[in-house]
């Protein structure tokens, strides 16, 4: 009986996968088809004569390099200071105590409940003011700051034992040695997590560099493949082309980082 509910939950698993992957193996295999096969009936799984001619009007028409160099240039530095500054303040309210720490953490905490609709409006008036409209700095200053990873970054820290940074003081470290050489190394499969989750949150923006940026030539790869779609007409081989090549980053960054995150869910599995 045991074995039957076993396979059982693993058909389920198996089942809900491909339901999920279904859609993204479809685009892969639709960026090899010609155009003349995307729209037949009944539509076809696999294409009846596959080619890389996609993909090469991608490289020719679509100015790929410059648009993924934005948009790395954004993820990349806006990750970057986004762990620093979750560190540095999910640190300081897990080790540091003072006045009024918990109001003013469950305040922070409460900003994540507003839409992203409502602080549009006062974040582009501060973006303009500041003299940032349409530069890529634009598009990474008002996103570095996110209570999800000071969160994640706190809960970490709050089970690091006080001894650990006692004795580290009583050897004569200062409290930023204590911060760069003990707290950060040992907190890596958050940073990972925090690291992955920031660059899918950086890479596939669309609102706000579509009210922080103007010119073409400064455009993010999501921004550009929205131009592909006309009033009249869709470029549909360049844009299925175009998103499969867009997804290969965040693929890459997972690949790199899986190894941390399997750590992470293992260690958080036998803390008692």
């Amino acid at each position: 009986m045991k074995k039957v509910k076993n396979v059982v939950k693993y058909i389920a698993i198996f089942g809900l996968a491909v339901i999920w992957i279904f859609p993204i193996i479809w685009l892969v295999i639709s960026s090899f088809k010609p155009g003349s096969e995307l729209f037949t009936y009944p539509l076809t799984f696999f294409p009846e004569n596959p080619t890389i001619d996609n993909y090469r009007s991608t490289m020719e028409q679509f100015d790929l390099l410059l648009y993924t160099g934005n948009t790395a240039f954004i993820t990349v530095v806006a990750t970057v200071i986004t762990i620093l500054m979750s560190c540095m303040c999910g640190y300081s309210m897990a080790k540091y105590h003072y006045k009024w720490q918990n109001i003013l953490f469950m305040c922070l905490l409460g900003t994540t409940m507003l839409p992203t609709e409502v602080i549009m409006r006062p974040s582009f008036t501060v973006l303009y003011r500041l003299g940032l409209y349409d530069s890529l700095w634009g598009c990474i200053i008002p996103t570095v700051g996110t209570m999800t990873g000071v969160f994640l970054m706190r809960q970490f820290f709050v089970t690091v034992p006080d001894e650990l940074i006692e004795s580290a003081r009583i050897d004569g470290a200062n409290e930023g040695k204590i911060f760069a050489r003990i707290m950060v190394p040992i907190c890596k499969s958050q940073i990972a997590i925090l690291a992955i989750f920031s660059f899918q949150w950086r890479w596939n923006d669309y609102i706000w560099p579509l009210l922080a940026l103007r010119s073409p030539e400064k455009y993010t790869l999501q921004l550009a493949l929205r131009t592909l779609s006309g009033a009249e007409a869709v470029n549909w081989t360049v844009l299925l082309a175009s998103s499969v090549l867009s997804m290969l980053p965040i693929m890459i960054v997972f690949i790199l980082f899986n190894k941390q995150i399997m750590n992470a869910n293992m260690s958080s599995g036998v803390k008692g």
